[in-house]
């Protein structure tokens, strides 16, 4: 019996710390009476929570507040500099890794041309890059809490890396590889999955429930927000729309499958498409800075593959529209840097396509955050799993 009654004072003083911490982190700079009155938890117990948060530096005090009439207020602040996570977002061609606070503020950044496909070549480019932040990294009581990874491929719910049509790391267990490096908690996740949260919290979808967040680079990746939760599936590799067909005797993907959406809509299929205008055939290199360049001219035949290439991403976001019916719809990744030309093509396939009910109800946009997406979403999850430790969430 006393053991039980032990464990429900632990329960009930970690839920309280919760709940204080929490109250911090949302309201701050707050006092521990608006706290009390907040939480409807009594001034001794916020107090107590309050003293045990200062003595593990999740919070810190500054001067008093304003006042009501009596003695002023001391203010508590949730402290972001008690620790940093690394957000890496692995792209086909290039690495990105960001160095963010407890807060998600970017702090250092590290981005870096690919220098291989190969397993043995990416893990120590990754190892290499995570070291270099390591080091920027500024001295704080719990030191780097964590690493999150973004990467272009199906990754199952243990992170292990299953299939990647662009990089060599089939079956690759990037997560036990860098925590057996740096002794880290680390998570490795789909890309589209990382951009998906990291816009939930920080970017335009913040406050919306039910959204989809396209990311569009050399493939297609689909991250889904459903009632305010990431969704993905039932062995964790739900998402793959770059794969939905849309022509059926179309193009061989690598996935097996034929006329996959993304050989159609993705920077791919523009680089692709790209070589064959006039304008570029005496160039040997095509990249998005030259097509960019020549959309900026108003070179008509590089206008027209934007155009089509934005009536296939409508055509796609069509059918992603009729099946989760979202509030939003995120453009990310590299080709958003297209949207001047590509936004009013998709636009245009959607009122024609779209039943009016569907039509009115959806919102389509491009990211607020831009190429961090993933990255700032990778060191998000491994942010929330290091402040979890400190949280109990009570399910109602």
């Amino acid at each position: 019996m006393n053991k039980l009654q032990t464990g429900d004072q632990n329960l009930v003083k970690k839920i309280n710390k919760s709940i204080v911490l929490h109250a911090i982190q949302t309201k701050g700079p707050i006092s521990r009476a608006q706290i009390s009155k907040d939480t409807g938890l009594n001034k001794a117990t916020v107090s107590s929570m309050v003293t045990d948060l200062i003595d593990e530096h999740f919070v810190n005090e500054i001067g008093p507040g304003p006042s009501s009439g009596g003695r002023k207020p001391v203010m508590l602040y949730f402290n972001n500099h008690a620790g940093y996570a690394i957000g890496i977002d692995l792209g086909v061609n290039y690495v990105l890794a960001i160095l963010t606070d407890l807060k998600g503020n970017i702090i250092e950044e590290e981005i870096q041309t690919l220098h291989g496909v190969e397993e043995n070549q990416i893990i120590d480019q990754l190892q290499g890059i995570i070291e270099i932040l390591m080091k920027k990294s500024p001295k704080s009581p719990y030191g780097i809490v964590g690493i999150g990874v973004g990467v272009p491929g199906i990754v199952d719910q243990d992170g292990i890396l299953l299939f990647t049509p662009y990089l060599n790391l089939q079956q690759a267990n990037l997560k036990t590889v860098l925590e057996s490096k740096f002794d880290i908690p680390t998570i490795v996740a789909n890309e589209a999955n990382s951009g998906a949260y990291g816009e939930q919290l920080y970017g335009t979808g913040k406050n919306v429930s039910n959204l989809i967040y396209e990311s569009i680079g050399i493939g297609i990746g689909t991250g889904i927000i459903i009632n305010g939760e990431l969704y993905t599936g039932s062995t964790g590799i739900s998402g793959e729309m770059g794969h939905l067909t849309i022509e059926t005797n179309g193009k061989k993907c690598r996935c097996g499958n034929r006329g996959c959406w993304e050989l159609y809509a993705s920077e791919s299929a523009l680089l692709q498409e790209a070589k064959k205008l006039e304008v570029f055939k005496n160039q040997n290199e095509i990249d998005l800075d030259t097509i960019e360049q020549e959309a900026k001219n108003g070179n008509g035949e590089v206008l027209q593959l934007l155009n089509t290439i934005g009536e296939f991403i409508g055509i796609g976001l069509t059918n992603i529209i009729n099946t989760f019916n979202p509030e939003m719809i995120i453009l990310g990744n590299r080709m958003t840097r297209f949207e001047s030309w590509i936004l009013n093509p998709i636009h245009r396939v959607l009122d024609e396509r779209l039943s009016t009910y569907h039509r009115e109800s959806i919102t389509i946009t491009t990211s607020a955050l831009g190429v961090y997406s993933n990255a700032l979403g990778s060191a998000s999850f491994a942010l929330s799993n290091f402040l979890d430790t400190n949280r109990v969430t009570v399910n109602h």
